[in-house]
C-alpha cells in the first residue's frame, strides 16, 4: 500500500548536521571518470580474455563480469541524472549518455525526469517506478519458491528481460521531455558511428555474445534484484522514512553484482541524495553515529539472506539487523 504521505527523508529528523552533508556533497569528478574507465576496462578485457581462452568457462565468466559491470554503467548513469559530475550540466549529461546511458539503450536526461519523480513522491501514487510495481506479482512477497524459480528462469531465457524494459521505456516516455533536435541528432550519430565501427570491423558476432547476451538476461536479472531489494518485501515500514527504503550491506561479490557503485545504500541516498556514490559509505558511517538512524533503519546483511527470506526459505527479518 501507498503511503498518504510523503516522507520527510531527512528533513524532518536530520541524522548528520549541515557540515557533514556539505562535506559528503563535495563532488570530485574524477572519481567517477575513473568508475567509467574501470567498468569499459572490464568489459572488454573479459571479452578479449574469453575469445583468447575459447573455453566454455571463460564464456560464461565473461557473460557474469560484462553484465555486473553494465549494471554499474547504469549506477553512474544515476549519479550523472543528479548532476553529481561536472557544473556544466549540458557536457556532464552528454558525457553520460556516451559512456554510459546510449549503450544501454536509455538517455540520462529520460532517467532523471522518472527518478527525480521518484524521489520527490517516493512510494506515492505520483511515485512512477511505485505505480509501474506495486500489485505486480514480481514485486509481491512472501513468495513461494517455485513462483521465485520461474521468475529467475525468465530472466535466463530474455523473458523477464523484455517486460522489465517494456516497463521502464513506458514509465520513462511518460516522464520525459521532448528532446531537443540537436539531442535527437547526436543520438543518432552515436548509434550510426557504433553500428559502422561494427560492421566495419566484423565484430558483429562478439557484439552480440558479449553485449547483447549478458545484457538481455542476467542485467536485467541484477537489476530486478536490486529493485526489490531497495523497496519492496514483507519486511517493509512503508509509514516511515527509516523503513520505506533499504540498505542492505553485501558480501563482496554481491556488491559487484547487485550493488555496483554502492548502490546498496539505498536508504542512505533517499535521505541525501546530494552525496555521490563514492561518498555513500562514508555517509552510512556518519549515519551509523545517530542512534535514531542506528536503531530504526532498516538494513539487511546480504541480498541473498533478504531474498531467501522473503521467499520463506528462512524466516525473514522483521526489524533492522544490527550494523557491523
Amino acid at each position: 500500500m501507498a503511503l498518504k504521505s510523503s516522507p520527510t527523508w531527512g528533513a524532518q529528523y536530520p541524522y548528520i548536521s549541515n557540515l557533514e552533508m556539505k562535506q559528503l556533497s563535495k563532488i570530485t569528478p574524477w572519481r567517477t571518470t575513473a568508475a567509467l574507465v574501470f567498468d569499459w576496462a572490464a568489459i572488454f578485457i573479459s571479452a578479449w580474455a574469453a575469445q583468447e581462452s575459447g573455453a566454455w568457462w571463460a564464456y560464461a565468466c565473461a557473460i557474469v563480469v560484462i553484465a555486473g559491470r553494465m549494471h554499474a554503467l547504469a549506477g553512474l548513469v544515476h549519479d550523472f541524472a543528479h548532476y553529481h559530475y561536472i557544473k556544466n550540466k549540458k557536457r556532464s549529461d552528454l558525457i553520460g549518455n556516451i559512456f554510459a546511458a546510449w549503450p544501454l539503450l536509455i538517455t540520462v536526461e529520460s532517467y532523471r525526469n522518472n527518478h527525480l519523480a521518484h524521489h520527490r513522491h517516493t512510494n506515492l501514487d505520483k511515485d512512477p517506478d511505485w505505480q509501474a510495481k506495486l500489485g505486480v506479482k514480481k514485486f509481491t512477497f512472501p513468495m513461494a519458491p517455485g513462483a521465485a524459480i520461474r521468475l529467475f528462469l525468465s530472466y535466463f531465457v530474455g523473458i523477464g528481460a523484455l517486460d522489465d524494459m517494456r516497463s521502464a521505456l513506458k514509465r520513462i516516455h511518460v516522464a520525459a521531455d521532448k528532446p531537443a533536435l540537436t539531442e535527437k541528432l547526436l543520438r543518432i550519430g552515436f548509434y550510426s558511428l557504433v553500428v559502422g565501427a561494427i560492421t566495419a570491423l566484423g565484430l558483429w558476432q562478439q557484439v552480440l555474445f558479449f553485449w547483447v547476451l549478458p545484457f538481455f538476461t542476467l542485467f536485467f536479472f541484477f537489476m530486478y534484484v536490486r529493485s526489490v531489494a531497495e523497496h519492496f518485501g514483507s519486511s517493509m515500514d512503508h509509514g516511515h522514512e527509516l523503513g520505506a527504503s533499504r540498505t542492505v550491506l553485501p558480501a563482496w561479490w554481491e556488491g559487484w553484482l547487485f550493488s555496483p557503485h554502492n548502490l546498496n545504500y539505498h536508504l542512505d541516498h533517499h535521505l541525501y541524495p546530494t552525496v555521490p556514490f563514492y561518498r555513500l559509505k562514508a555517509l552510512h558511517k556518519a549515519l551509523m553515529t545517530n542512534p535514531n538512524y542506528a536503531s530504526q533503519a532498516h538494513i539487511t546483511h546480504g541480498y541473498m539472506r533478504g531474498l531467501l527470506g522473503e521467499l520463506g526459505v528462512i524466516k525473514p527479518s522483521q526489524h533492522p539487523l544490527p550494523a557491523q
